[in-house]
């Protein structure tokens, strides 16, 4: 926030890289956003972009990069796999709009693509800890495709940009769990990032 007061600007606008709302992620950061502007008296005209789940845009770029990776598929024997980071069940059933606004990604995605009857899964990633997360698991969802000997297509729909849960979960541990079960090819289509559509 220092580096910001000395930059002095007219706006600001804070815009996420989580497509998708929760109180966990992007609801976190812009309350402590604000709650940083209060502690240090700062006040400029902001914005807030709270999320984008079905930004035309948005979507555009996930369906030009998903049908770039269909398009290179040889085997027709395939699974889509949209992957999403995962949340507790108890964050859901107390209201965070998370799991609700990936499903209307993943929704728009498939209406907008020229490909129709895709053979998919919403499912989520990443759980830590002993309690109950939403589902399916994207590692079972791995196991059960692979071992049906299916080329997998994963997605990321739930990431502008690349990290470790792109680079490292879906490219190195997912990757490898699905070759040892089976799987016939695993393409992981890349995360938006700076595609020009979605710029």
């Amino acid at each position: 926030i220092k580096k910001v007061i000395k930059f002095n600007p007219e706006e600001i606008i804070l815009l996420p890289l989580y497509p998708q709302l929760s109180a966990t992620t992007s609801g976190s950061s812009i309350n402590e956003w604000i709650n940083l502007c209060k502690k240090e008296n700062y006040y400029v005209k902001t914005k807030i972009i709270c999320c984008y789940p079905t930004e035309d845009y948005f979507i555009s770029a996930h369906v030009f990069l998903l049908n770039k990776a269909l398009e290179k598929e040889v085997n027709t024997n395939f699974k889509v796999i949209f992957s999403a980071h995962g949340l507790p069940e108890t964050k859901i059933k107390k209201g965070d709009p998370y799991q609700w606004q990936v499903e209307q990604t993943v929704k728009k995605i498939l209406l907008k693509n020229r490909r129709k009857n895709l053979d998919y899964v919403l499912s989520y990633q990443s759980k830590v800890g002993f309690l109950k997360w939403i589902g399916p698991s994207t590692e079972k969802e791995i196991v059960k495709s692979s071992r049906l000997k299916k080329s997998i297509i994963i997605v990321p729909v739930a990431f502008v940009s690349e990290h470790s849960e792109t680079l490292v979960e879906l490219d190195l541990e997912y990757k490898n769990l699905a070759l040892k079960n089976g799987c016939i090819s695993y393409t992981r289509v890349p995360a938006v990032g700076t595609n020009k559509i979605f710029i």
